[in-house]
């Protein structure tokens, strides 16, 4: 009797699993871009002189076949960190939370400004592998 369900327990157990393989394996992978040449520009301090701040920005998209997306509009993406790095205050570039702040909203700037180009966001998150200030 028990021979008798035995084959068709192993048969629904090795169903499942092959599913759940199936379905790993269909999981897109996170993947990184990296902003090459550093990222340079002026930011605005309390005296009359001008700050300046070099960043490495890696970018991480959701799925790696959205690389190429990202390699072709890297000139938007530029733009668009140099923009918003201009923008800020000497308290903001020099501080830790600052820092952090500033990196979502680069995130979610970016987005917006992809969205138009390829029709959903694509960045996941970012990375300030390298931030020097003065």
């Amino acid at each position: 009797m028990l021979k008798r369900y035995l084959a068709p327990i192993l048969l629904v157990i090795s169903v499942l699993f092959s599913s759940f393989t199936l379905a790993e394996g269909e999981q897109p992978q996170l993947a990184y871009f990296t902003l090459e040449p550093d990222v340079t520009t002026n930011f605005f301090t309390n005296g009359k002189k001008l700050g300046y701040i070099q960043v490495r920005i890696d970018v991480m998209v959701s799925n790696s076949a959205d690389l190429p997306l990202v390699e072709l509009h890297q000139p938007l993406i530029r733009d668009a960190v140099v923009e918003l790095l201009g923008k800020q205050s000497e308290d903001t570039i020099k501080s830790l939370a600052g820092r952090e702040d500033l990196r979502k909203t680069l995130v979610e700037q970016l987005n917006n400004t992809l969205l138009p180009e390829t029709g959903r966001t694509i960045i996941a998150d970012l990375l300030f592998t390298k931030y020097l200030y003065q």
